[in-house]
């Protein structure tokens, strides 16, 4: 997931960012041409076009029979229209409603990344200027309210003061909060791409708190965008996360595991797989049967992982797909098809042509995220 950097980084900064980007992830392309052993070409099909304004989605979540797309998670939104959510119905691939964003200072950077739900059905949403934002259905429209205050900007803990609340980073960045997932108890775990940390809510919203840290999660090179995608593991006792780029090898991602306690210890993180080349894994999601699907945007696939952490095989686009995988960022199971919906970024090529959600049958199903009933 790419965002704004806010007023820390310039408009130059943020294109030498993302030319940087480009040369990396098609190197990285070049590298990893060839189809992994066990790769499945082509079965692709289009499940839903997103409309090119604001474009660049990222965010998924499916809840009954409504499909939630979030975006735009981009650079360079100063200037343009605000956020949304598009709402699509699971059996249908219309689009069914449009939730837009109030609130936002449009003249500044703006960007929504990743959306989860809860029991009675409201959506939670990650700005990165408002916080963690709730919606609630009401008629054929949705109410936005204000659920948790927007991630703290942390210091390089080189640079902090003794005993101050520090980023595990080697300079300072601004927060970049990526995804989300709730636990049985209600508490939202949010991933900080730039701040190697992440951050916890209560139940019931509020200023979230640091549940861990650790410099394997910050990221390195042109982007260096480091803990990205998290989820829990089926068991409910470890959290998974991805990191984009790593710090010691920005050509090198991974797929890593924290117990599920309150106060984990930095000697626990468990690295489960390594992507090389750039693969660039995004978010992801486990099936009913163990396996973990993963959004390699670096390559335009789909990992499947087994139970071992071991790669079982790929899915990739195919000549005959009307759309291919372009950047894909989230996936998440339409269950009622036994299909896995892919979130096509497009976020290097910015090909508004492939702004969409993807389905491919996967003979797979959810298992269930936890959807906690909040105050």
């Amino acid at each position: 997931m790419l965002h704004s950097v806010l007023s820390k980084l310039s408009r130059s900064n943020v294109k030498s960012l993302a030319q940087g980007a480009l040369v990396l992830l098609s190197a990285a392309s070049a590298l990893i041409a060839a189809p992994a052993e066990g790769s499945r070409r082509g079965g692709i099909q289009t499940f839903a076009r997103t409309p090119a304004n604001p474009g660049f989605p990222e965010g998924i979540a499916v809840d009954g029979n409504r499909v939630y797309v979030s975006g735009p998670a981009t650079f360079g939104t100063a200037g343009k229209g605000p956020s949304k959510i598009f709402v699509y119905g699971t059996n249908s691939e219309d689009l069914k409603s449009t939730i837009t964003v109030a609130g936002e200072a449009l003249d500044a950077e703006h960007a929504l990344s990743c959306i989860a739900v809860d029991g009675p059905g409201r959506v939670y949403a990650l700005s990165t200027q408002l916080g963690l934002l709730r919606f609630t259905r009401a008629g054929h429209g949705y109410v936005q309210q204000s659920y948790g205050a927007p991630l703290p900007d942390l210091p390089a803990c080189a640079a902090a003061a003794p005993g101050e609340a520090c980023s595990p980073t080697p300079f300072d960045l601004p927060p970049i909060p990526n995804d989300i997932a709730f636990d049985e108890d209600g508490y939202a775990y949010v991933t900080d791409s730039f701040q190697a940390t992440i951050f916890r809510y209560a139940p019931g919203g509020g200023a979230p708190e640091i549940w861990f840290q650790s410099e394997a999660l910050a990221g390195g090179g042109p982007q260096p965008f480091g803990v990205n995608g998290i989820r829990l593991d089926p068991l409910r006792e470890h959290v998974y996360v991805s990191v984009t780029f790593s710090l010691a090898d920005p050509s090198v991602g991974a797929i890593y595991r924290i117990p599920l306690v309150d106060a984990p210890d930095e000697a626990d993180l468990e690295l489960v797989h390594e992507y090389a080349g750039g693969q660039a894994p995004d978010g992801f999601a486990f099936g009913r049967s163990g396996k973990l699907y993963v959004t390699l945007a670096g390559t335009n696939a789909i990992s499947v992982l087994d139970e071992d952490g071991g790669e079982a095989s790929r899915i990739e686009s195919s000549p005959c797909d009307e759309i291919p995988l372009d950047a894909p960022a989230n996936v998440a199971f339409n269950d009622a098809k036994s299909t896995l919906l892919i979130v096509n970024h497009a976020l290097l090529s910015g090909n508004a042509d492939n702004f969409a959600v993807l389905k491919v049958p996967v003979g797979d199903r959810a298992d269930p995220l936890e959807k906690p009933w909040l105050p």
